[in-house]
């Protein structure tokens, strides 16, 4: 925590994330353009910010990607923020909002975060059926897990799993798991209120797919990557799971380094 608060001191440094927060997944080239700094002095401040946990970076081919990871200041809401009154911590709420936030301009989200626990763990964590119950509040996906096979869904607590054409792509275990999403489904409308002609038009956008890279990271310590990507610009789709996909994975994190899961009510 002492190296988020010593990067977030720095007004280059914040300059920086207010970059990313408007546009994530940015090149170094990108970043350095249109800021009063060199690429030398750019380069030193993102390593800081590497350091710190603040941001990441993801290899797309060639191009090497810097995005915002919203993991270290879940960290520092969740152990201090009950403890200021609402004045105090608003300025520190705004700026958690803010690094969870995904630019829906954007086709991609990117969520990296540490984890105190083992790859074979955190592999359990995210195939298990009993484990996915309890991070996912009894709902989530239930599958076998091997290239191909399908992938069933419960998208709320009582409810029953259902299949909507979601497929495994990649099971290497405590490595890689990658599977595509599930498109709109009347079950969703019936959920949220949609007309048929909403829910005709939000079936149109193409379908995404949702990857978890784990890595050791030393002492202990794993570094799981989520991305969710193949969106169409200001999907409807990515706003929900730039939403949710936070909060799932802060209680994926607490329930391994615990036992316990979150409360959001």
């Amino acid at each position: 925590m002492d190296a988020v608060f010593k990067a977030l001191a720095d007004a280059s440094r914040r300059q920086l994330l207010d970059s990313l927060n408007r546009r994530n997944g940015q090149t170094l080239r990108e970043l350095c353009a249109g800021l009063d700094m060199s690429r030398q002095a750019v380069t030193k401040h993102l390593s800081v910010l590497e350091t710190a946990g603040l941001v990441e970076t993801v290899r797309r081919g060639r191009e090497k990607l810097h995005y915002l990871n919203a993991a270290p200041i879940n960290e520092i809401a969740e152990r201090w923020i009950d403890r200021y009154d609402r004045e105090r911590a608003h300025a520190l709420a705004d700026l958690k909002r803010a690094l969870e936030g995904t630019a829906m301009s954007e086709t991609t989200f990117v969520y990296i975060t540490y984890i105190k626990t083992t790859s074979e763990r955190l592999w359990e964590a995210l195939t298990n059926p009993a484990f996915i119950s309890r991070y996912f509040d009894d709902s989530g996906p239930s599958s076998d897990w091997t290239p191909g096979a399908p992938i069933a869904w419960k998208a709320d607590t009582g409810g029953e799993f259902k299949d909507w054409g979601q497929r495994v792509l990649e099971a290497e275990p405590g490595k890689r798991l990658s599977y595509t999403w599930h498109n709109y489904e009347q079950e969703l409308a019936d959920m949220f209120g949609w007309s048929d002609e909403k829910l005709a038009e939000l079936r149109k956008e193409p379908i995404s797919t949702v990857s978890f890279e784990i890595e050791p990271a030393g002492q202990g310590t794993v570094k799981l990557t989520v991305t969710h990507d193949g969106f169409a610009p200001d999907s409807e789709m990515l706003k929900g799971v730039s939403q949710g996909w936070p909060g799932i994975l802060s209680n994926l994190k607490t329930l391994l380094e615990s036992g316990e899961t979150l409360s959001f009510g």
